[in-house]
């Protein structure tokens, strides 16, 4: 007579599945194994592992794998989730197997040091460190099994390795614009224009469609309502022309039937291009990045006292405004702000750029 089946096991195509209320809860899962016995081991862990949670609130070891398998499912809508899949799978095989309670700075020193013989930039090291204090942090805050215990008592502190090679803001003073801009290709000039006048991004420079357009008739004015997609934190912005940037607009009126800014008949896809490049390398510039316009226009509108507030809506940053809803009187007060940094006059302030000496 054969020996007798443990009540709750069942067998598919040659596994071993539970298949029994634990606690008062269904579970059904696979052993991951063919052997019976191994199976029982299996099950019978589970049931104490359920017995301890209940009892005495003893959380079950989950692997940090199994955490990030469900931080990838819950944000399948994050605008760099690729980029996080992918630190994830390079941290598998160091950390994967690993209980969370187990995961700490010290133990990511090992993947830290490979990754620096292998030659990352700290940047990226530090993006991966993010994504795992990340995970560490949800499962303390947010994640509740089925017993209502967090799945980690405490997240330990993950922090951030220095990174003394970051670039720093370069913003450009009023000579080295004019130099910049007049040795540009003429339509990367007007994007350049554009750009250190509203302090919009590559991406929302080179995408910038004429449907996005919004007519202000009460100011006599239209604004650019740019789609979350094309932003890097995800939200709608609001672009707000100044007068310098509104005549680059209307000079590019009836050009290209959907792009606002385009060359030879195509829309312009990167600001940064070999053009750019070569102009800023002939003339000593090669520290100015594209970016950097964004920079000038903040540090002008700063100079010229414009307040904090002001300032993140001007450059679309995130904040706890509705950004895109905005009254006539608010407006006028934001097109009067970014007007104060047209040009240079006597009456505006000067933006002075301190720089250390042998530091390009």
């Amino acid at each position: 007579m054969g020996r007798k089946r443990t009540p709750g096991l069942v067998r598919r195509q040659g596994l071993w599945h539970i298949d029994k209320r634990i606690g008062g809860r269904r579970v059904c899962q696979s052993t991951g194994t063919a052997k019976l016995e191994e199976a029982e081991l299996f099950l019978a862990r589970q049931i104490e592992e359920s017995r301890q949670a209940q009892v005495y609130g003893v959380r079950p070891a989950r692997s940090f794998e199994l955490a990030a398998v469900k931080f990838v499912r819950e944000n399948q809508h994050k605008r760099t989730i690729r980029n996080d899949i992918a630190q994830l799978k390079r941290l598998m095989p160091w950390i994967g197997s690993l209980p969370l309670k187990r995961i700490h700075i010290g133990v990511l020193q090992s993947w830290i040091e490979h990754r620096r013989k292998e030659g990352v930039a700290t940047g990226t090291i530090n993006h991966g460190l993010k994504v795992v204090r990340r995970i560490l942090n949800l499962a303390q805050s947010d994640w509740l099994d089925e017993n209502g215990l967090t799945w980690l008592a405490a997240a330990p502190k993950i922090k951030l390795l220095p990174d003394t090679k970051k670039r720093q803001p370069y913003p450009l003073n009023w000579e080295e614009q004019q130099q910049l801009f007049s040795a540009l290709p003429a339509h990367l000039a007007e994007m350049a224009l554009y750009a250190v006048n509203t302090g919009c991004r590559d991406a929302e420079i080179c995408n910038l469609r004429w449907d996005w357009e919004v007519k202000v008739s009460t100011l006599e004015t239209f604004v650019f309502i740019v789609p979350g997609e094309f932003v890097k934190n995800g939200d709608e912005r609001l672009v707000v022309l100044n007068d310098i940037a509104r005549s680059v607009v209307n000079a590019r009126r009836g050009k290209h039937p959907t792009h606002v800014f385009a060359y030879k008949g195509k829309p312009v896809t990167r600001l940064l291009n070999s053009s750019w490049c070569r102009v800023r390398r002939n003339l000593g510039l090669e520290q100015v990045r594209v970016h950097d316009l964004k920079h000038t226009f903040g540090r002008r509108l700063r100079a010229a006292g414009v307040s904090f507030e002001d300032r993140q809506d001007l450059l679309g940053h995130r904040s706890g405004r509705m950004t895109t809803h905005y009254s006539a009187a608010e407006l006028s007060k934001l097109i009067e702000a970014a007007n104060s940094v047209c040009e240079r006059s006597g009456n505006k302030p000067e933006l002075v750029v301190l720089r250390r000496i042998g530091v390009s």
